[in-house]
């Protein structure tokens, strides 16, 4: 006997269902098999037109397609028809009735078949995609981990076990994606995409240190201190992301890790150089500020005065065109000390040391508006705060950066400063509308076109953990933004 028959007649779903279909057979024909007295064995319950008797047949039928697929399947349709149609065709009292019975059981068996057989591809296509997904996240030396929609852990991959300690036979099929992070129980941020978080509830978990994916619709990307990993303190940097079905539906998670530690000790290895660059160009201001006006301006003060007194003395033995030379050189003098104050001011401007940030930029645009003649309107939204006098410092150097672009590059006659407090963060911005130019790709470029001012600002930016934004456009102006997280005191310096 050839192995597929002999495979077949040894399996109990093939004889179960030989058993009803025989039965369904002999409750079709219980006169013609069994000798009985009624047409139908059911008659004892009012029943004799074999409606039951057809719609029995559905269930061989529905469980041959359940079990060995569509193909065979419809063969058993086939079988259940061939049981029905003699008895419509030459037994029933009422055939119209009977072959619309036999029609509508033909074509809900059908159905059923049809319906099993898209499921069961639809299952086998879901095994392959997650079979797929277990190669590639197992083969990947990224650690990662994937949960499903009730939180529970479906994927752990190598690197991961490596990094947390933990085996995946310890944490698959437990909601315990947790442990390696955190040391009592708490949502991961692939717990709150599989939710469908709002940014309200990510910053609740994870304030300022998040973001919106820019590549993927509803990830998120966050950097944090891990202080109870297996492999000691880490920064990690983690990306969570929706797992959606073919009706793009949630029906999960994945989360992978990145260890930044060492970008991170190189990133405040650089923040301390530029800490020390940045207080050593600060005291030299201090320094310089303090002797243009304790000595330079005091000896400018001096020369008028003397120059004052000489015109007095010597009125009637001068000519009036001595005396004009004598009197341009006091006024000379005069314009040279007020350049000269500027200049102290410029470089260190005691309004920001002794009343803050906000009269500081306020100084600023006035200061612009009074000796350029450029219009530039200065607002403050939100709840205004003192920083920190370093922030502060940062703040008002990037500020006064973008100003003096304006007068010296931008050939505007208008310009605004806004200064706007959240709760966690703050902005500010300097927009004028002057002539604007062609920005590179990426803001690092500026160095290379010759732009180190605003090269300069971005550096500054970076030591308040803040992100420097420029938009211009030839002959539509330029804005320059600055968020920066009111938290970065932590940061800063340190």
């Amino acid at each position: 006997m050839p192995p597929r028959i002999s495979k077949v007649l040894s399996s109990s779903h093939f004889w179960l269902v030989i058993a009803m279909f025989a039965l369904g057979v002999v409750l079709h024909y219980p006169q013609q098999i069994l000798n009985a007295d009624s047409p139908s064995l059911l008659a004892f319950m009012g029943l004799t037109r074999h409606a039951v008797e057809r719609v029995f047949l559905l269930l061989p039928v529905a469980y041959v397609g359940f079990i060995f697929g569509l193909r065979v399947g419809l063969v058993s349709l086939a079988v259940a028809l061939a049981i029905m149609l003699p008895r419509a065709m030459f037994i029933s009292i009422s055939p119209p009735d009977a072959y619309f019975e036999t029609g509508g059981i033909v074509v809900i068996g059908g159905i059923i078949n049809i319906w099993f057989h898209w499921h069961r591809r639809d299952i086998t296509r879901r095994k392959r995609a997650e079979g797929m997904l277990t190669k590639i996240i197992d083969g990947s030396s990224i650690p990662a981990f994937v949960i499903n929609r009730q939180h529970v852990v479906t994927h752990w991959n190598t690197a991961l076990e490596s990094l947390s300690a933990i085996k995946k036979e310890e944490i698959v099929g437990t909601d315990g994606q947790w442990r390696p992070f955190y040391p009592e129980k708490r949502p991961v941020m692939a717990d709150l995409v599989v939710d469908g978080a709002t940014v309200n509830k990510i910053a609740s978990h994870y304030r300022g240190k998040y973001k919106k994916s820019e590549l993927i619709e509803g990830a998120y990307e966050a950097e944090d201190w891990f202080r109870t990993l297996a492999v000691g303190s880490r920064w990690l940097h983690f990306t969570a992301s929706p797992i959606k079905d073919d009706r793009g539906e949630v029906t999960g998670a994945i989360e992978t890790l990145e260890d930044v530690t060492e970008r991170r000790d190189a990133e405040k290895s650089l923040r301390n150089h530029l800490q020390e660059i940045t207080r050593a160009q600060e005291e030299e201001r201090r320094r310089i500020a303090r002797e243009l006006h304790d000595e330079t301006a005091q000896d400018l003060v001096v020369l008028s005065r003397k120059l004052d007194d000489f015109v007095v003395s010597a009125i009637n033995s001068l000519s009036k065109e001595d005396i004009s030379y004598v009197e341009g050189l006091r006024q000379q003098a005069e314009r040279i000390l007020d350049g000269i104050h500027r200049f102290s001011q410029d470089l260190r401007p005691s309004v920001l040391d002794d009343l803050g940030l906000v009269p500081a930029l306020e100084w600023l645009a006035s200061d612009l508006t009074e000796h350029f003649g450029i219009a530039v309107g200065m607002k403050v939204l939100g709840k205004a705060r003192r920083l920190p006098p370093e922030i502060e410092l940062v703040i008002f150097r990037i500020a006064q950066e973008a100003l003096r672009n304006v007068w010296k590059h931008a050939g505007a006659s208008k310009a605004s400063v806004t200064l706007e407090f959240g709760d966690s963060k703050a902005a500010l911005t300097v927009k004028d509308e002057g002539k604007g130019f062609e920005l590179p790709e990426k803001i690092d470029g500026l160095t290379g076109t010759g732009k180190l001012g605003l090269a300069g600002m971005q550096e500054r930016a970076q030591l308040i953990r803040g992100k420097l934004s420029l938009k211009s456009e030839p002959g539509k102006g330029t804005t320059v933004t600055l968020e920066f997280p009111l938290w970065a005191n932590l940061w800063l310096w340190s």
